[in-house]
């Protein structure tokens, strides 16, 4: 708490009240349940989990009903709470060719091994407001999708066979941790998805779109985008195995950029990279196609000067809890601060009028009365 606050503890309480009416709302109406939020604007529990770095449904509905419907207030919430838990270790890269997929679609092969699943989307709606929901009306059931169960081979894999895709390096190390250790430039790869999947995802759709205007001459097709759930499996030492712990869904989005070549190297194809909590394609699709206009330096580009491509402007911008947080606190008092600056200015006013009176009189060869000097305010 500020020092300058504390004589005013009583308001702030008063504050904290009112706020719990509002969020409340008018009584005579249902109160809202962590369960309704949970399962009608799963959405926007997915955002706060993805930008919270912690997956829990239950404790993202929960988050959105105390911010009032403020998502990123939200995640402010459950970033905080993320502190507190103890960690017992860490899980295995999760297998997404695994996934039981509840959508799936690729924009470059219309016949892709393991079919095309359009699954629950906005793509095709008329975007009409539906008024039955207003009258609570009844959705009608939609036909029960039947997973085959069976793995689902990535697109990439069949670039991969022809040498038509750029080779990813293996990782030797385990990355960093950014939620455990400050963010450093520059960054590997690792670290920057790390950054990017957690990052805001209006920032990043921004970032994005950026890129396929023109700035950083990125032009991406969505190879894959998938959206399902996959196992959790985590090492454990006194048994010599990995054992699964459970499953989350996660949306995971691979895209297919312009070809490069070179004397040592023929043409190929540049991907891009996206996984996220949820069902978040939009933040995937967008994740993706910055993760690959970062690449510029790898992958020996030229750097257009396109912000998508600045690694220090890109990750240190795109954390909405840390932009939240430095652009909020100029509304807490700064009274000391601004009084400095109030007497400062008032003394340079004061310095340039005595310097102005004095040009006067040496330019009228007399004397300007005291009684204008005391006359003029400050």
């Amino acid at each position: 708490m500020y020092v300058a606050v504390k004589g005013g503890e009583r308001a702030i309480d008063n504050a904290h009240a009112w706020l719990a009416e509002e969020r409340r709302g008018d009584t005579s109406i249902p109160e809202l349940g962590v369960e309704q939020i949970r399962e009608q604007m799963a959405l926007a529990v997915n955002r706060v989990m993805a930008e919270g770095s912690l997956y829990d449904p239950d404790l993202a509905a929960l988050a959105i009903k105390q911010a009032r419907g403020d998502l990123i207030e939200a995640i402010f919430l459950i970033r905080a709470y993320r502190t507190t838990l103890p960690r017992f270790g860490g899980s295995e890269p999760v297998k997404t060719e695994t996934m039981t997929c509840d959508r799936r679609v690729s924009a470059t092969f219309k016949d892709a091994p393991g079919g095309q699943v359009l699954g629950p989307t906005f793509d095709y709606t008329h975007r009409l407001l539906d008024f039955k929901l207003a009258a609570d009306g009844e959705v009608p059931d939609a036909a029960e999708a039947t997973p085959n169960g069976q793995t689902t081979p990535h697109i990439m894999s069949f670039l991969d066979r022809e040498n038509l895709i750029q080779k990813e390096p293996a990782g030797d190390t385990v990355p960093a941790d950014l939620t455990r250790t400050p963010l450093e430039l520059p960054a590997s790869r690792a670290l920057r998805l790390q950054s990017l999947t957690r990052a805001d995802e209006g920032f990043i759709l921004g970032m994005a779109y950026s890129t396929q205007r023109g700035y950083a001459r990125n032009h991406a097709f969505v190879a894959e985008l998938r959206i399902g759930a996959v196992a959790i499996e985590m090492d454990i030492p006194e048994l010599g195995f990995a054992i699964e712990i459970g499953e989350i869904t996660v949306t995971e989005c691979e895209t297919v950029n312009q070809f490069q070549g070179s004397k040592a190297q023929p043409p190929q194809f540049t991907r891009g990279y996206g996984l996220v909590f949820g069902m978040t394609e939009r933040k995937a699709i967008s994740m993706a196609l910055v993760d690959r206009a970062l690449r510029w330096k790898e992958l020996g580009e030229d750097n257009t000067g396109a912000p998508a491509q600045d690694e220090e402007f890109v990750l240190y911008h795109s954390d909405n809890i840390q932009a939240t947080g430095f652009l909020e606190h100029i509304k807490l008092p700064h009274y000391v601060d601004f009084q400095s600056e109030l007497e400062l200015v008032r003394k340079l006013r004061r310095d340039a009028l005595t310097a102005a009176l004095a040009e006067r009189e040496d330019a009228s060869g007399g004397s300007v009365g005291e009684n204008v000097k005391e006359g003029v305010t400050l």
